[in-house]
């Protein structure tokens, strides 16, 4: 049996164990400790805001800016159906709002058409508020999702949330070091155009703390109350005060210090998808009616991180699940795209739309290996078993 080739693994090295062997002998392990301020301001720096506050998990941070952000029980909230579910519970069902959803463009990102037309023509505006006609909810805020690093289509989505009056949030948790390279937006990053975006570093993402997240916002205040609230929300640290209801959401120390480590090779990572996700194309695109999925790269302005590798099966006359299965019995491990929320748990009660393209990339699309330490030989690998199929 060939040797296995995962779908998305971490790739640590000596730097890695070292500063982590710094950290536990150094006593501070829990979520006390230096690294964590040091690893929020290195977050910052990196994607230029003024702070971040680290989390336990990309969930985390994106419950943490919707409390932040005062999105209410009632409240409605417009959000892709095509991601992963923990973009959506944290912002709607955790503090009792309910989601709008809206499919996908071609990037898999959520749709400015659907999220327009919905705005539009099922809302209306009293006050500077947006107001669901069916329900007659508070269309509160939108949530942006940055779906394997490609970036979303945000000088028309920050357009439609001033226009409507929405709080946007992003989910930046698969798009660290996506960013704008030209245009109006060049220089800003993924997760730092709305009223708030939130960071993963969960085992799969391109860096990783093996869990972890952080939050950064364009309100220093909402920055501050997430901080307050991610570390039980104590008013007096001496006496255990606690002005309101809080959430043990903290990184521990030696997280922060892998974070450290991971974001120093953050660039070679995305260096190495780049070529990867090129090898790909050459590869596989165009061949027996194969397509691999385009991110908005530089020729429109953007430098994506290229997280993840999609093969869309669709012009082929070749079945998801059968692909998956021959390539794991290959060692391969690939993986479909989500299951579309609307239809998960209890939302199908809920309202979705334009879901005519996020139907079809649930049903062709194949994920493929794009670990940042995928080496060129077992991409040609992936390949060739691909086009034997």
């Amino acid at each position: 049996m060939s040797e296995f080739i995962p779908l998305s693994v971490p790739n640590f090295g000596e730097g890695e164990a070292e500063a982590a062997r710094a950290a536990v002998l150094s006593g501070w392990v829990s979520t006390s400790g230096a690294r964590v301020g040091e690893f929020e301001q290195a977050i910052a720096d990196y994607v230029g805001m003024p702070r971040a506050v680290a989390t336990n998990a990309g969930s985390s941070a994106l419950h943490m800016a919707a409390l932040a952000a005062g999105i209410h029980a009632g409240d409605e909230v417009i959000v892709p159906t095509l991601t992963f579910i923990a973009a959506v519970n944290p912002l709607t069902r955790y503090i009792g709002a309910e989601p709008v959803f809206i499919g996908c463009d071609d990037s898999l990102c959520i749709d400015p058409d659907g999220v327009e037309d919905f705005c539009a023509n099922h809302c209306t505006m009293h006050d500077g508020k947006l107001y669901n006609n069916k329900t007659g909810a508070h269309v509160a805020a939108l949530g942006v999702v940055h779906v394997f690093g490609n970036m979303a289509d945000m000088p028309r989505l920050m357009d439609i949330a001033k226009r409507y009056g929405l709080i946007l949030i992003e989910d930046a948790t698969e798009a660290l070091g996506t960013h704008y390279i030209s245009g109006p937006l060049a220089g800003k990053f993924a997760g730092t155009m709305g009223d708030a975006g939130c960071y993963s570093f969960n085992g799969n993402k391109i860096i990783t703390t093996g869990a972890g997240g952080m939050m950064v916002s364009n309100h220093p205040d909402w920055a501050e109350h997430a901080k307050h609230l991610s570390t039980q929300a104590k008013a007096d640290l001496l006496q255990f005060v606690h002005d309101e209801v809080g959430y043990n959401y903290r990184m521990t120390n030696v997280q922060a210090t892998l974070g450290l480590v991971q974001l120093e090779r953050l660039e070679g990572f995305i260096e190495n998808k780049k070529a990867r996700y090129e090898q790909y194309v050459a590869g596989l695109d165009g061949k027996k009616g194969l397509r691999i999925l385009p991110f908005r790269d530089e020729a429109q302005g953007v430098r994506p991180n290229r997280w993840f590798f999609s093969l869309y099966l669709g012009e082929s006359d070749l079945d998801r699940d059968a692909v998956i299965g021959k390539l794991q019995a290959q060692n391969i491990q690939t993986r479909p795209v989500w299951a579309l929320i609307h239809e998960q748990a209890d939302y199908p009660r809920n309202e979705a739309y334009h879901l005519d393209k996020a139907l079809d990339y649930r049903k062709y699309i194949v994920n493929l290996p794009c670990s940042t330490d995928l080496s060129e030989e077992d991409c040609a690998r992936v390949i060739d078993a691909v086009l034997a199929l």
